[in-house]
């Protein structure tokens, strides 16, 4: 096994890039607003915040998942088990740490996403259920945090404005959110299909979910061009984020349920990253 192999596998199955993702967005907003990037106890809390989570989620999802072991990832991911408990301690340590330096309102701003998202990871329902396994919500609850994460909560932190902006800057992140979460139930058709969750691949077919996908994304580039027009985003800014969800719309066509979990671990989360880099890119340049 070489080197270059177990560092990805480190990287991507450790919740480091993910965690990297959830940065990258938050720095994003805070670009686009205030032309700047903060390390405050904020950033640490959504980093760590965000590692904690899904160090839990694949905790929890291996344990629930036996039937499914001799997939790629749950093999992986039973290897690194020892790692990925570790991190998601460090990662909830550091997470509540970052939480009590917080401002009260930014720590009251948190409740409600962190609640959700417990209750996603953790099976909290009757009959050992989480939030994710109840049908057609899963979707919904991670498109709703993220955005209210990465757009409302430094927002508020960070006093942004204007108000018309961020709010449209929600509602796109939450629909760029949505598209590149939707080819994750492509991948876990047959698991979800174990845990009776009836998904919106299940329902309505692979095809028509990425037709819907690459409809949200049209959509968020909609908002990003109205954005443009009213002067929230700049040209540069506005070029980004046009690059980024045309390259999704790009890796949605290519999703099958037979892709790697490296196209979708990979690939799909980090659009996130390319997101955000991109944005830093401009704002270094141009403004």
């Amino acid at each position: 096994m070489s080197i270059l192999y177990k560092f990805t596998n480190l990287i991507l199955y450790g919740n480091f890039w993910i965690a990297l993702g959830s940065l990258s967005l938050l720095w994003q907003t805070t670009l686009i607003y205030q032309q700047e990037i903060y390390l405050d106890p904020l950033t640490g809390f959504v980093f760590a915040g965000t590692l904690f989570l899904y160090a839990l989620h694949r905790i929890v999802g291996i344990s629930k998942s036996h039937a499914y072991f001799q997939l790629e990832r749950y093999t992986v991911i039973t290897q690194y088990k020892s790692h990925i408990q570790i991190y998601a301690g460090v990662g909830a340590i550091v997470a509540t740490g970052c939480f009590f330096l917080l401002n009260r309102s930014t720590q009251l701003s948190i409740i409600i996403p962190g609640l959700l998202s417990l209750g996603y990871v953790l099976p909290i329902l009757g009959n050992k259920k989480r939030l994710r396994d109840l049908n057609d919500i899963k979707i919904f609850l991670v498109a709703l945090v993220w955005a209210w994460i990465t757009v409302l909560l430094p927002a508020l932190a960070y006093d942004l404005a204007p108000t018309k902006g961020i709010m449209l800057s929600f509602i796109e992140r939450f629909l760029f959110i949505f598209a590149i979460t939707l080819p994750f139930d492509i991948r876990d058709l047959k698991v979800d299909e174990q845990s009776a969750v009836r998904t919106l691949p299940a329902k309505w077919g692979v095809n028509r979910t990425k037709q819907i996908s690459i409809g949200m994304l049209m959509v968020a580039l909609g908002i990003n061009l109205y954005c443009w027009q009213a002067f929230y985003y700049s040209i540069p800014i506005m070029a980004a984020l046009s690059i980024t969800y045309l390259t999704t719309m790009v890796l949605i066509k290519k999703t099958t349920p037979e892709r790697s979990d490296y196209f979708y671990t990979g690939l799909m989360d980090g659009t996130m990253v390319l997101s955000g880099f991109l944005v830093g890119i401009v704002v270094y340049l141009f403004q």
